[in-house]
């Protein structure tokens, strides 16, 4: 590939790496250079500040790099938004959505094409490595045995894995690829009317419309955890846009009978939990007489507090970031 094939209008890499970046200049070079460094495709990487404070557009306009591009936004419209500004600067037929603050091993972007061919797929998720808050020794995400045999995600399976307080991680922190055809032609962006659950609800979507999702079992993308993100404690007003998005995507696609049972699964731990934290709340104000309330309303929820508190509050720290 020339710096010609790259200024070209016609030119299209394989993959287009997106990269919504909000004062991200400690981490945001580790995440280009991941990207840079993928062996056996051509790509681009689109770098889209969201009005960042610090030196993140900086460091992105500092790479030399052809295959480095910057789209800097006039208004800080949230993470959606910015995201959709990449992709409609995207000409790859690939889409990858990478967090400023995570990496991908070298060999990821060529597995997952691979996979996507043999498997006729229009989306790819693969495994991933976890990384402590210390920056300990990784450990993966998923286990290999059971993403390989499952072969394929469905819709079902997407959605009965996003159940709050069921698991420490489910596969909405699976960061899929997405052929950008398919995209287009189903109309499919991001929620920028969300601030929580916009991956979700892209991914729900294109299994909700056709789309086949490919596995790959091995791991490719690395998910950095971040002291910082403590403090993003599950809110009832997340959970208030669960629920509106849910109804929203419930009123627009039509599930089958599996999908809409774990959809049912789903809806019902969201108000579980919305009743956890009332009872949470009500504890810590000695109100008797609401804990009470909200144990007769949802007595299931009472469960939930036989949870260990440091387990519990790291998921619901984790169920913030992705769902």
């Amino acid at each position: 590939m020339t710096l010609n094939d790259l200024q070209s209008p016609d030119f299209q890499p394989d993959v287009s790496f997106v990269i919504a970046a909000y004062n991200a200049e400690e981490t945001l070079a580790r995440a280009i250079d991941s990207a840079l460094a993928q062996i056996g495709v051509t790509l681009e990487v689109i770098v889209v500040d969201d009005c960042s404070t610090d030196g993140t557009r900086a460091i992105a306009e500092g790479y030399s790099d052809q295959r480095v591009r910057l789209i800097a936004q006039a208004v800080n419209g949230g993470p959606a938004a910015a995201r959709n500004a990449g992709l409609a600067a995207a000409r790859g037929r690939w889409i990858a959505i990478l967090d400023s603050d995570d990496t991908i091993y070298p060999a990821r972007l060529l597995a997952m094409l691979e996979r996507a061919e043999a498997a006729a797929a229009q989306i790819v998720v693969d495994n991933l490595d976890v990384i402590p808050f210390d920056r300990g020794e990784p450990h993966a995400m998923f286990s290999r045995q059971e993403l390989k045999r499952r072969g394929v995600m469905t819709l079902a399976d997407f959605i009965g894995s996003n159940v709050i307080f069921q698991s420490t991680f489910n596969f909405g922190y699976m960061k899929p690829i997405f052929e950008r055809a398919f995209l287009e032609s189903h109309g499919l962006r991001f929620d920028e009317t969300l601030r929580v659950g916009e991956d979700y609800l892209l991914l729900a979507s294109a299994l909700a419309s056709g789309a086949r999702c490919a596995i790959v079992p091995d791991i490719g993308y690395v998910y950095h955890l971040r002291q910082g993100s403590i403090s993003r404690v599950l809110e009832q007003s997340h959970l208030d846009a669960m629920l509106a998005t849910d109804s929203a995507f419930l009123a627009r696609y039509k599930l089958d009978a599996k999908a809409m049972a774990a959809q049912r699964k789903r809806t019902r731990s969201i108000l579980e939990a919305g009743s956890f934290l009332t009872l949470v709340d009500e504890i810590k104000k000695g109100s008797v007489g609401g804990f009470l309330k909200t144990a007769i309303e949802n007595p299931r929820a009472l469960r939930l507090l036989r949870m260990p508190i440091a387990v519990r509050m790291r998921r619901l720290v984790r169920t913030a970031d992705v769902n």
